[in-house]
């Protein structure tokens, strides 16, 4: 199996990719500037029987989108984890982080998607978050993104069901990552998550990565354009 990964070094990347390795697969991890972190990942790839292929591209650049396409002749499964963004409010937030942020979600899921080879039988998987539906403070850009990527979801799925190649997002709860460093409540969040969601615990990356394993399965061969919702039931309160 042929796996693409995309800001695959660290965090959720990083668990989907050790998580899709197969023996005699091939794992193509895509970063974008922590040589170190990609890497340790190709390394816990590999210990899993797979072949690592690190790929250091900027997912906002179509030039270095089609030399990451050309990494592997054919894909199975398409993952779009990388995300960038400016975590702001509407007032502090520029045009220049606007489309930073936008460009590094929505234009690849499109972009990269076209530009790979796809499987027959292929999935494609976005990564999109709660801040897609709810408020997240200085989540505007980033939550504008999100929702975007999961109504692509919607169409791709559509598009590329001729091919018979599905497309599904995982939307994950409040996981524990980096990313929480850069919210203005991020620690007041991951205490809430701890203290109200049904199962217990905040997320973790791994929960995210088995959610992707499950939704790229031969068992979820009729899943399609659907949106999966990982956050331990908070969702619901």
């Amino acid at each position: 199996m042929n796996v693409l990964v995309t800001g695959g070094s660290r965090g959720i990347g990083r668990a989907i990719a050790v998580k899709l390795a197969r023996p005699g697969g091939t794992v193509v991890i895509n970063y974008l500037r922590n040589d170190a972190a990609a890497k340790e990942t190709a390394a816990l790839v590999e210990e899993q029987g797979a072949t690592a292929i690190v790929v250091q591209a900027d997912v906002r650049s179509e030039k270095d989108l089609k030399r990451l396409a050309k990494a592997v002749d054919s894909v199975d499964v398409l993952v779009h984890n990388a995300a960038v963004g400016a975590m702001k409010p509407y007032k502090k937030l520029r045009t220049s982080h606007w489309d930073l942020t936008l460009e590094s979600s929505l234009r690849p899921f499109w972009l990269l998607t076209k530009l790979v080879t796809m499987n027959e039988g292929g999935s494609v998987i976005g990564i999109s978050s709660m801040g897609s539906q709810r408020h997240i403070p200085g989540y505007i850009a980033m939550g504008a993104a999100k929702g975007g990527l999961e109504a692509m979801t919607r169409q791709l799925a559509v598009e590329l069901a001729p091919q018979k190649v599905r497309v599904n997002t995982v939307c994950g709860g409040l996981i524990e990552t980096d990313t929480l460093a850069y919210l203005t409540e991020g620690e007041k969040m991951l205490d809430f998550a701890r203290a109200y969601t049904p199962l217990g615990r905040a997320g973790t990356p791994e929960d995210m990565a088995c959610a992707v394993s499950m939704l790229v399965s031969p068992d979820a061969r009729w899943v399609t354009g659907q949106v999966v919702v990982v956050d331990g039931g908070l969702s619901l309160l």
